[in-house]
């Protein structure tokens, strides 16, 4: 069964929104949910000043998709000893795991370098953005961020009420860190940035950031959303953990979901300062969302470096293959050190998203400032190809 969207009904009922309206999964997530998604004038969902999304009228046919490459995921994971560490842990199904929280929080902590106490855990680490959104902004006020960036942390923070300080990103698609500092005022309780950035896969300098987020810190909390960095090869980057250390208002956030391969099983963690999580743990718990089962896969995934390593290889290397095809087919393309690729396309989003769905190929089309793209996930090498050989069939 299909799920149609309707817009001459929606703009009879005055309402130009998708609330309540099956449409795809990936667009439907998070604490929110159930917010409506605003469409604009060009029956575009509108996720910021710059960035528009489009989607389908009709979803595909799921089982023709042959390259489902429209979500970030991890197509090697998860890892054997993770897989083995879930089958081992069902018949502890019915203990709550405190202890073996407790556990996987010190080995997180020990990897990170910080006390324990400095870890606070998450089913994913957008629900640790989300939670945080919720607390920070229940008063109003602002958060600053690039555009285009991860919405998820901005978008709670406006359903609670606060206003949204979009800065664009500069020409090469870093962060702005000048224009973002000025933009913090007296109603500013949050800075967010996302490095590498999504959607756009851009880095922005290790150093650079650090110089940033040390200052800005000691006037309102910088949150540093990290789920990218450790598939960042070659990038001018660190992590800004080592800031806590100098006792700098840093958030910083992690995941499972990326190099760990674990994106279904619900996991990930932020490194802050006691008295940052205290605010956020007097509300609500973190880890409390948590699977048994799935934390003992990521305990296991932490201790397998070897997927890990190969995980960063191959996703380099089929981004490379990716690279100098679009590089022959002419398309300019935004450096990436992400798994996935954002680039100008050459027909309306909506049409692209049908004709490569046809081909058997999910990725998603964006319009920013009007111009359309599209962003494909990285996959394994032959779902590349199946990527390429539909994109040259439909140019």
């Amino acid at each position: 069964m299909t799920q149609k969207l309707n817009r001459r009904n929606l703009l009879r009922s005055g309402l130009l929104t998708l609330g309540g309206i099956a449409v795809a999964p990936h667009l439907r997530a998070g604490a929110f949910s159930n917010v409506p998604l605003n469409l604009d004038r060009s029956n575009r969902i509108y996720r910021s000043p710059l960035l528009r999304e489009h989607f389908m009228d009709e979803q595909p046919d799921l089982s023709k998709i042959v390259a489902k490459l429209n979500a970030n995921e991890n197509p090697y994971g998860p890892p054997a000893a993770a897989k083995q560490a879930v089958i081992d842990s069902v018949d502890g199904g019915n203990r709550y795991a405190w202890r073996e929280l407790t556990d996987l929080v010190d080995k997180i902590a020990k990897k990170e370098g910080v006390p324990a106490d400095h870890i606070m855990m998450g089913p994913g680490s957008s629900d640790l953005l989300e939670k945080v959104a919720i607390v920070l902004f229940k008063d109003g006020g602002n958060v600053v961020s690039a555009d285009p960036s991860y919405m998820s942390l901005m978008n709670v923070a406006k359903a609670m009420g606060a206003t949204w300080k979009a800065i664009p990103c500069t020409s090469d698609w870093s962060h702005d860190l000048k224009a973002m500092e000025a933009a913090v005022d007296k109603d500013t309780k949050m800075v967010y940035i996302c490095n590498p950035n999504n959607p756009v896969g851009m880095i922005t300098s290790g150093k650079d950031l650090l110089d940033f987020c040390s200052r800005v810190s000691e006037k309102v909390p910088v949150f540093v959303d990290e789920a990218y960095i450790e598939l960042a090869v070659g990038a001018d980057t660190e992590t800004m953990v080592s800031l806590l250390q100098k006792k700098k208002n840093v958030i910083v956030a992690r995941t499972f979901s990326k190099i760990m391969g674990m994106a279904g099983l619900r996991i990930g963690y932020m490194v802050a300062l006691p008295s940052f999580l205290d605010r956020i743990q007097n509300i609500t718990r973190g880890g409390m969302g948590i699977a048994y089962t799935s934390i003992a896969a990521a305990s296991a995934a932490m201790d397998d470096k070897n997927f890990q390593d190969s995980t960063r290889k191959m996703n380099h290397e089929a981004k490379q293959y990716l690279f100098g095809n679009l590089d022959k087919m002419g398309y300019k393309y935004i450096p990436s050190y992400t798994n996935f690729v954002i680039f100008p396309v050459n027909m309306g989003g909506k049409e692209f998203l049908g004709k490569m769905a046809a081909k058997g190929v999910m990725v998603r089309a964006f319009d920013i400032q009007n111009k359309p793209w599209c962003r494909v996930s990285i996959g394994t090498m032959d779902e590349m190809k199946m990527f390429v050989g539909a994109l040259q069939d439909i140019s």
